[in-house]
């Protein structure tokens, strides 16, 4: 593992309202894009032609809108981008963390002093079923998930029942994990569920308020089918310097990205856990991605950090986040949730903007999103869900069944 020898800075971003259905308003992925690049640089109070490269993170456009070329389209909205570089970065439901992945590597080779990150998807467009078939593209075709109506509810089923297999485990710890990060939602501005409704038996086992979708899984586990992006500006030392001189402020109060850590795993969810059938963890590469970053962060352990935010596209998956980061023992996240260290007023947050159940999970938008979140949190500037005294938050991103990882810490010196 080598280390980052070049700093890079968030000045910025913006998340559109996740709650939004774009196609019943006649709008297209293109207005998506334009708007969160827009908002952007309205947040940082800077102009399209500060930007010296664009990286775009999507999944599956050239399926839910029939739409590839994403750098062209979005200069066909943004006309002053024209004749910039743009490149876009595929993952599954990591794709946004690519995009910011590359955009460092820009900055860091001192290529461009400042990069747009932009991460988007739609998904809304389409009947529910075809879009569950679409994103079945992010585990491998004809091998598993074969003849089920839902590939990933069929897989993160099969990750709960691994859990069960190898330690035990009690639904009312899952089920507690989704409605925190519902709670958490309804603080957020830009959340999907905001105002959803649920009642007594809505986070329980109870097959009528909380139906099962395909084994352990139930409705209220499962992350949202959302239209969104998220867009970040990220900047080298020496812009970031300048750009804190001009509004008065010190570059220690711009957020940092500190650390980051990033490894891919074969495609299908089976070759994973066989290959951790004698390790304490389910997905050691999960945990050697979290370590990277914390060693280039120079975080020593779990406790150091403010706040996490992770990935959940079920409740299962942040469940086997906590044990992964070290906050539990393998096989011991339950303690974290029956001891209220995961809730926003707990020892250590978890999603405290509602994450992917809470807030929505456009696709290739997430792992920005979790950029401008973290970034939100550490200056202060995360309203309703920020969390006292925030001055380190880490992220997890994940592809597929874990297929691609990547972590990131934010932080302010």
């Amino acid at each position: 593992m080598s280390s980052s020898t070049k700093s890079v800075y968030i000045l910025g971003g913006h998340q559109t309202d996740y709650s939004r259905n774009w196609a019943r308003e006649s709008l297209e992925i293109a207005d998506l894009m334009e708007a969160s690049v827009l908002g952007a640089l309205d947040d940082a109070s800077l102009d399209v032609a500060d930007i010296g490269v664009v990286h775009i993170g999507n999944f599956i456009a050239d399926l839910f809108c029939g739409q590839g070329l994403l750098g062209g389209v979005l200069v066909e909205k943004i006309s002053a981008l024209a004749g910039l570089p743009t490149n876009r970065h595929e993952a599954a439901c990591a794709s946004g963390s690519m995009a910011a992945l590359a955009a460092m590597a820009d900055i860091e080779s001192g290529r461009y002093d400042l990069a747009c990150v932009l991460g988007v998807e739609q998904m809304r467009n389409v009947h529910g079923d075809t879009a569950a078939q679409y994103l079945g593209a992010a585990a491998w075709r004809g091998h598993e998930a074969e003849g089920v109506k839902y590939c990933w509810p069929h897989m993160f089923h099969q990750l709960t029942d691994e859990y069960h297999k190898r330690y035990g485990i009690n639904y009312d710890h899952v089920v507690r994990i989704a409605e925190i990060n519902y709670e958490n939602g309804r603080r957020n501005p830009n959340s999907q569920t905001r105002t959803w409704q649920f009642n007594e038996q809505s986070f329980t086992a109870d097959d009528e308020a909380n139906p099962i979708i395909d084994g352990w899984v139930r409705r209220n586990d499962c992350g949202q089918v959302t239209d969104g992006g998220a867009c970040v500006l990220l900047a080298s030392e020496g812009y970031a310097r300048q750009y804190a001189s001009k509004r008065g402020l010190s570059l220690e109060q711009i957020p940092k990205i500190q650390g980051w850590g990033h490894r891919t795993a074969p495609i299908s969810y089976g070759s994973k856990v066989a290959a951790s059938e004698d390790k304490s963890l389910i997905f050691p590469h999960v945990r050697q991605t979290i370590d990277d970053a914390f060693g280039r962060a120079g975080v020593a352990n779990v406790a150091e950090l403010s706040a996490i935010e992770t990935h959940d596209c079920f409740a299962i998956t942040e469940y086997m986040a906590i044990d992964h980061f070290g906050i539990t023992a393998p096989g011991e996240s339950w303690k974290a949730v029956e001891e209220g260290v995961i809730a926003f007023e707990g020892t250590l947050p978890i999603n405290p903007s509602g994450g992917l159940i809470g807030t929505g999970h456009p696709v290739g938008a997430t792992g920005v999103r979790m950029l401008l979140d973290a970034a939100k949190q550490v200056s202060g500037n995360a309203g309703e869900y920020q969390v006292p005294k925030a001055n380190k938050v880490a992220t997890l991103n994940i592809g597929g069944s874990t297929t691609a990882t990547a972590c990131f810490v934010v932080g302010t010196n």
